[in-house]
C-alpha cells in the first residue's frame, strides 16, 4: 500500500506539473488480479484469495480484462478534462 501512496503523490505532482502543456496524468489502481502466471502456478493459498473476495463488493477475482476499459478511456479524448486522479478498479475492496 505505501508504494501505491508514492505513485498517488508522483500522479498528483506531475500533473501539476505538466498541465499547463495539455499533458493529463492519472493512475489506475488495481486490487489484487489474476494473471496468468498465477493461474499457471499459484502462489497465494486458497484462503487468501477466499479472504480477498470476502471484502469485494464483486465476489470473483480480478483478470488484466478488467482494467481494459479504465485504459481505454482514460487515453481517450472522453477523459481531456481528467488529470491528476487514481481511479481505483479493484471490485469494490477499497470500500472496506
Amino acid at each position: 500500500m505505501t508504494s501505491k501512496g508514492g505513485v498517488i503523490g508522483f500522479t498528483r505532482a506531475l500533473a501539476r506539473e505538466v498541465g499547463e502543456d495539455g499533458i493529463r496524468v492519472n493512475t489506475i489502481a488495481p486490487g489484487y488480479t489474476v494473471t496468468e502466471i498465477l493461474r499457471e502456478k499459484p502462489q497465494d493459498p486458497e484462503e487468501v484469495i477466499t479472504a480477498i473476495l470476502a471484502n469485494r463488493c464483486i465476489k470473483r477475482t480480478e483478470t488484466p480484462e478488467d482494467l481494459t476499459g479504465t485504459i481505454v478511456f482514460l487515453a481517450s479524448d472522453d477523459s481531456d478534462f481528467i488529470t491528476g486522479q487514481t481511479i481505483i478498479v479493484d471490485g469494490g475492496s477499497a470500500l472496506s
